[in-house]
This record gives C-alpha cells, structure tokens and sequence, in this order.
C-alpha cells in the first residue's frame, strides 16, 4: 500500500486514539472513525483496506494498524479530492483502472455467492467415487539399498549377503547414502518417484530378493525389495476439502457457462498483434 509505512512512521503523532469516545457494542461498520472536508471515513474502509494488505503488515500491532491505515485513508482523501477538483487531464489508465476494478469487484462478490451454497454428502460421496472409486491399481513399493562407489564394492557386498549377512548391518557399515545409518530402508515410493535405473531394479525383483549391482548417477546400488503392493486409495475424509474446492470451482465455472449461453457476446479480435498489450503508450493516445 503506497505510504503505508510512512503513514505507520508518523501514527505516534496523531492524536486519533483507538476505541476512542465508542462503546464497543455500539461500533458497526458505518462507525466513523475521521472525517475530511465532509467525506467520512469509517470503520468498514479500514476493515476492507487491512484485508487487502500484505502478510506483513498484517502482523503489525492492531493499534499501529489502525492508527496508519486511517492516517492513510486521510492522506488518500486529500489527494484524491484535490485531484478531482483541480486536475482536468485524468490519465486515461486511471479510469480504465476504476473499470476493471468495478468488474474484478462485483465479480468476486458473485463467485462469493456460488461458493457459499451448501454442498451435500451425496455430491461429494458422488464426486468421490468418480475420481477414485475405479482407479487402477497402482503399485507401490518398499524396498532398501546399500549405495558405493564402484561396481567392485557392490559385487563385494553382493556376495556377502549370499553368503547370509545380514542387509541393514551392511548398510549401516557400507553404504554412502543418507539411508545407510537407517539400515539402507527408503520406505515406500511409487513408480516414477526414482530414477529410472533403479526403479527397473525394483519391479524386476521379488518380495524378499536381493538385486544385482545397479548403476545410476549416484552410484552403484545393491537394491533389496522388501515389500510390495497396491496403492490403496485416499479414504473419503482425507481428500474431502480438495474435493469440496473442485465442487466450488465447478460451480463457479457452470454458473458462467449459465450466463454465457444467455448473454450477447461479440469478439472482434482479429488483426491485434498479440503483442501491443504490453504497449502502455496507447494509453496517452
């Protein structure tokens, strides 16, 4: 917000004082809280002009906010009127501005309204089980590695483990990666989620087998699959919030489809260079 920090800077100042001469249960958003040259400036401009602020002015004290904001708003009315009296020249973009922001406004407050309807369990029960009551099954897999330099090392260890050692107390004793200490376990991961060289190790392995050695960027790999299984789908309560947005985005999107289909709608856009948006001379023209 442009002055905000000098408006803050000089609150100290002002003599305004926060909750001053109002009962509490008597304050509403038409409070006023200052008034220049007969426009007031009231509760409800500071509420809507601290929503819009930046996270961190927003973590500013409430009196520091309220003291600067109202300061501003002061500032912006005298300017403003001043402008509007005495300046004939208005910049063009100013006005194509205030019209975008009229649009963008009444906009949102319909969007508000759409997505303020009560969604039923049925929809998001329904909604759920098209996105994931037919999914294929998706394997996962649990498996640990012990990672070395060289192809010798690997076939070493290899060897050992045929022999009856045991994989995680190699691990811990050999392996390089940051899974060695956790005796070489990386948990479970989805296909995709390795690089592929291994991930070809891992699904050519049974439950249980130890790999061949296995080069990738970071190494060679002993590789051992220690488990294996479908992906089970995300229960109804865990995806609940992601599905009840996309029922809002959805709603949002058919109510302008709505209005489309009933609205008088010409696009004369052919011939426009793409490029003369960004063209900000035209505005002097």
């Amino acid at each position: 917000m442009r002055n905000f920090l000098a408006a803050t800077a000089v609150s100290a100042l002002m003599v305004f004082s926060a909750g001053a001469g109002f009962a509490q249960d008597s304050v509403t958003a038409d409070t006023v809280l200052a008034t220049v040259n007969g426009t007031d400036i009231t509760l409800g401009h500071v509420i809507v002009l601290r929503s819009q602020l930046p996270d961190q002015y927003k973590n500013l004290p409430d009196d520091v906010l309220l003291n600067g904001i109202v300061n501003q708003l002061i500032e912006q009315t005298l300017l403003a009127d001043y402008a509007e009296a005495n300046i004939t020249d208005i910049p063009r973009e100013v006005n194509l501005a205030l019209e975008n922001e009229h649009r963008a406004l009444y906009a949102s407050v319909e969007i508000d309204a759409v997505t303020a309807q009560d969604i039923s369990d049925a929809d998001i029960q329904a909604a759920y089980d098209a996105q994931y009551g037919n999914l294929p099954p998706e394997p996962e897999f649990n498996a640990s590695h012990i990672l070395v330099e060289t192809e010798d090392e690997a076939k070493a260890i290899v060897e050992q483990l045929n022999n009856g050692a045991d994989f995680a107390a190699l691990a811990k004793e050999k392996s390089t990666g940051p899974s060695g200490p956790n005796g070489g376990e990386l948990g479970w991961f989805g296909l995709g989620q390795m690089v592929p060289e291994f991930e070809q190790a891992v699904t050519g392995l049974q439950v249980g087998a130890i790999s061949e050695p296995v080069q990738t960027q970071f190494g060679w790999h002993v590789v051992k699959l220690n488990d294996k299984r479908d992906k089970p789908a995300p229960t109804l309560e865990q995806v609940r919030p992601q599905i009840m947005d996309s029922l809002r985005q959805a709603a949002v999107q058919a109510e302008i489809a709505k209005l489309k289909e009933g609205a008088d709608i010409t696009e004369s856009m052919d011939g426009i260079d793409p490029a003369t948006i960004r063209d900000t001379s035209l505005l002097a023209k």
